[in-house]
């Protein structure tokens, strides 16, 4: 013992007076210091192990020949990366700076990260591939010093890609962080990209792309020359790099026959590459549930059950040569037999009865009739939503021409204004027409409006957003604007695409000296986004009120809403046509019915608008269900004295129209009529009416 005293004595002699008056705080920092250079000790090679191991660092398996639909983001890629890392002595030769850094932006789901990965692929240099998410610690200092490592790897196996996904994480605007910590996570980012310089890293290029869905979050810091020098953008692609996408990811599908990739890459728009892809993997699985379908019920038969049927045992043993896997396959057959007690249980299209036929793996004979149809993929449009839609902003109306009646003067008009261009956009684009039309339906209200902008959206197989006036409005000052941004952005998102705008009335009024700013505003924000610096192509626009004389007259100028259609009232023969469509769905008691009803409609019901009419076929079917209701209750009574009589069926008879109309009467008064009538000559200086339509045209607003 007094030989160990002296060791530590000898290292501490000044501590000696310290360690005799309070020994346990003095032996406490002791092992403090050491347990944190241990700690310390001990991190330093997990991190080095982490990041030279040569797995992280190995070029991914993707390449190039797996993108479709992106080929100017690609070729772009390749001027900005590939070049630099390739053949840097150019670089060195002419003095020019290469780029170090490149931004990836778009919506999710475009192939943002399988483009990183796919440059690298190509290229086989090292891949440094981090999320940003894990680079941020609990602890001070511990994510600036991860950063800090990360940019040292880089450095070190130079040249190497350095990827950094989800980047906004990590690189928020330093006026708006919410804490310290993020403000300096960002200036240890734009140190590091600055240390990138090809003077620090031994004319070893690296560089670094990001990727992002929220460019405008970043710092304006990093995005500026010598950080991220260059942005590229991947919007939502066209039909045409959609059906590029199509035909790569079908590469490795058995399809059947020949397959219609623009037909799928029309009928899927506002669609990205993860949508699509989703897509072909539930055409896959509805495939195989259709094949077990078939099979079991019969309808599809393999090759070799027919031979198996109609040939000796011989054919069977041949059928089945392979040596190997019989000593396997014959401990599975006990756990295959509860099948065969199952298929007395279960109906003949249940998979039992295919697992019990076929306990053994098939052969190449009989996967041979084995494929995915057209069929399948149209299947499985009605159960993948693309990500433009899962937030219930987009949608296909279930709306039809069949479902309108009358108003084929307007039905025409919107033919050629929307439905057209949307289905044949190279006839108008060659005689020079490509911006698109907008177009106000305005007249009394119930008329159809609403309506006929569906069966259009419906026509012409476009996304439609329905915005009703009023739901934009925001009592916080720029939150009405940034709701009208929105609707656009995500219209050209998800084109082509349809924008109603319901009670247009509510959202625009006129700019005069009582309109206060907020409104104004909102005013002069949908002016701009239906003409302005951003591009609406492929955004048509309808909208519909019944007060134009409130709408900003502004907003019916050429460019904007340039087709203004009058939904009148319907005439006389329209309210017939108008009720027969409503009576499709309505069990009449004979034909007589609905023609007398189309009398009585013609005659007794001027100045009906289609909504009117639509309730007058309702209170027509409740007054034939009151009186089935009655003497299905008499007969219970009956029945409960021990009769027994027939049910009476539900039909609606001509009397039952009688008692609606008598009981319903117009929803536009005859004064309102005439308010009408005095707007139609105001709003055109000659009301033109189309024949068989009811309703005018406005050729000039004055």
């Amino acid at each position: 013992m007094a030989e160990a005293g002296p060791s530590p004595g000898t290292s501490q002699t000044d501590l000696d007076p310290s360690l005799t008056t309070r020994p346990p705080s003095s032996k406490r920092k002791l092992r403090t210091t050491r347990s944190v250079g241990a700690d310390e000790s001990s991190k330093r090679p997990k991190v080095g192990t982490t990041t030279t191991t040569p797995k992280t660092h190995a070029p991914p398996a993707t390449r190039l020949s797996d993108l479709g639909g992106v080929e100017p983001c690609v070729e772009k890629m390749l001027e900005l990366v590939a070049m630099p890392l390739c053949h840097p002595e150019i670089y060195l030769h002419t003095g020019v700076q290469p780029p170090r850094g490149v931004l990836l932006h778009g919506p999710p789901g475009c192939g943002k990260t399988l483009l990183a990965n796919a440059i690298a692929g190509e290229l086989g240099v090292p891949f440094i591939n981090i999320s940003a998410p894990s680079i941020v610690s609990g602890m001070s200092g511990e994510s600036e010093k991860t950063l800090r490592d990360t940019f040292e790897e880089a450095k070190r196996v130079a040249p190497c890609l350095l990827f950094i996904d989800e980047i906004d994480a990590i690189t928020p605007k330093r006026e708006s962080a919410q804490r310290e910590m993020e403000r300096r996570i960002v200036a240890q980012f734009l140190t590091c990209m600055d240390d990138m310089s090809w003077e620090k890293t031994e004319n070893k290029p690296v560089i670094v792309i990001g990727a992002t869905n929220r460019p405008d979050s970043l710092d304006t810091a990093l995005r500026r020359a010598g950080r991220f020098d260059h942005e590229i953008s991947m919007g939502v692609p066209d039909e045409e790099a959609r059906t590029k996408i199509l035909r790569v990811l079908c590469a490795k599908l058995r399809l059947e026959g020949d397959f219609d990739y623009a037909a799928f890459a029309k009928a899927t728009p506002g669609y990205v590459g993860a949508d699509l892809s989703a897509l072909t993997g539930a055409a896959g699985v509805i495939a195989v549930k259709r094949i077990f379908q078939e099979l079991s019920e019969g309808t599809l038969v393999l090759p070799d059950a027919l031979e198996i049927a109609g040939t000796n045992d011989s054919s069977m043993v041949v059928d089945s040569t392979p040596h190997t896997p019989t000593t396997e396959v014959t401990p599975r057959y006990p756990t295959l037999a509860p099948f065969a007690s199952l298929i007395t249980q279960l109906s003949s299209s249940s998979i039992a009865h295919f697992l019990n036929a076929h306990p053994s793996p098939l052969t190449e004979a009989q996967l041979a009739p084995l494929c995915i149809t057209s069929s399948d993929f149209r299947a499985a449009l009605s159960q993948v939503q693309p990500s433009s839609k899962r937030e219930g902003f987009a949608t296909v109306p279930d709306v039809t021409w069949a479902d309108v009646g009358a108003l084929h003067g307007i039905r025409e008009e919107l033919q050629m204004a929307i439905v057209q261009p949307i289905r044949r956009p190279e006839l108008f684009s060659a005689v020079g027409i490509e911006a698109p039309c907008g177009v106000l339906l305005w007249g009394p209200p119930g008329c159809g409006k609403t309506l006929l902008a569906k069966a259009v959206a419906n026509e012409s197989k476009a996304n439609f957003i329905s915005v009703k006036g009023p739901e934009l409005l925001n009592k916080y000052v720029g939150e009405s604007e940034r709701a009208i941004r929105q609707v656009f952005s995500r219209a050209r998102a998800s084109s082509p695409c349809v924008v109603f705008f319901d009670e247009l009335d509510a959202l625009v009024p006129r700019r005069d000296d009582s309109l206060s700013d907020s409104s104004a505003r909102v005013v002069n924000t949908l002016l701009t986004e239906l003409d302005g610096l951003d591009s609406r192509k492929s955004v048509y626009v309808i909208a519909a009120t019944n007060r134009p004389d409130m709408i900003d007259p502004a907003m019916v100028r050429p460019g904007r809403l340039d087709k203004l259609l009058y939904v009148d009232l319907p005439s006389a023969e329209e309210r017939a046509e108008i009720l027969r469509t409503l009576m499709r769905k309505v069990p009449l008691y004979d034909d007589a019915v609905g023609t007398g009803a189309a009398v009585l409609i013609r005659e007794r019901c001027e100045g009906y608008s289609g909504a009117d009419l639509a309730a007058v076929v309702r209170e027509a079917g409740v007054v034939a269900l009151r009186r089935v209701l009655g003497s299905l209750e008499s007969m219970d009574e009956e029945s409960a004295g021990g009769g027994a009589q027939e049910r009476p069926r539900v039909v609606v008879m001509l009397e039952d129209f009688v008692r609606a109309v008598d009981k319903l009467g117009p929803s536009v008064s005859a004064a309102q009529r005439r308010k009408y009538e005095a707007l139609r000559s105001k709003f055109a200086g000659l009301p033109v009416r189309v024949k068989g339509d009811g309703g005018s045209r406005i050729d000039e607003v004055v």
